[in-house]
C-alpha cells in the first residue's frame, strides 16, 4: 500500500518538523485575561425603529359582570306540532323530492400519438496517427 507508506512518512515528517519548530521558535508572551466587566467597552445600540408603547394591563380592578338579558327559550316561539305522521311516510316524501342525476356518457379515450424513432447517421469518422511513445512514460 503505496498511498499508506507515503502519509506515514509525510506525515511523519511534519510532526518532527512541528516538535523541531517549537524548540527553536520564539514562544508567545502569556497575557493573563480577567473577564471583568469594568475592562469591556460599553456597547450602547441604538435603532431608528420606533417600537409601540408596552400594554399594561391593571389586575387590581374587578372584572365586569354582564348584565342578566331575559332567557331566549322564553322569548323564541315554540316549534309548531308535527302531524304524528309515521316514519314511511316521511321517507316516502324525502324521496319524491329528491332529483335523479342525469346519466353520464362514457368519454371516448384520446388516442396517444405514436412515437416513431428518427434513424440518426452517426458523425464521420476520424482518423488520427498516434504519437510514438518515448521514455519511461509509457504508462498512459
Amino acid at each position: 500500500m503505496p498511498v499508506v507508506r507515503y502519509f506515514m512518512y509525510v506525515g511523519g515528517a511534519l510532526l518532527a518538523l512541528l516538535f523541531i519548530s517549537g524548540l527553536f521558535l520564539p514562544k508567545s508572551p502569556v497575557v493573563d485575561r480577567t473577564d471583568s466587566a469594568a475592562e469591556l467597552p460599553a456597547i450602547r445600540i441604538h435603532s431608528d425603529r420606533k417600537w409601540p408603547e408596552r400594554v399594561v394591563f391593571d389586575t387590581s380592578i374587578p372584572t365586569v359582570v354582564p348584565a342578566q338579558t331575559a332567557k331566549a327559550e322564553a322569548i323564541a316561539p315554540s316549534p309548531t306540532p308535527v302531524a304524528d305522521v309515521s316514519a314511511r311516510v316521511r321517507v316516502r316524501e324525502a324521496f319524491a323530492q329528491m332529483v335523479p342525476p342525469e346519466p353520464k356518457k362514457p368519454e371516448a379515450k384520446p388516442q396517444r400519438k405514436r412515437k416513431i424513432a428518427k434513424n440518426r447517421v452517426a458523425p464521420p469518422m476520424i482518423q488520427v496517427a498516434q504519437q510514438p511513445r518515448f521514455g519511461f512514460f509509457n504508462t498512459w
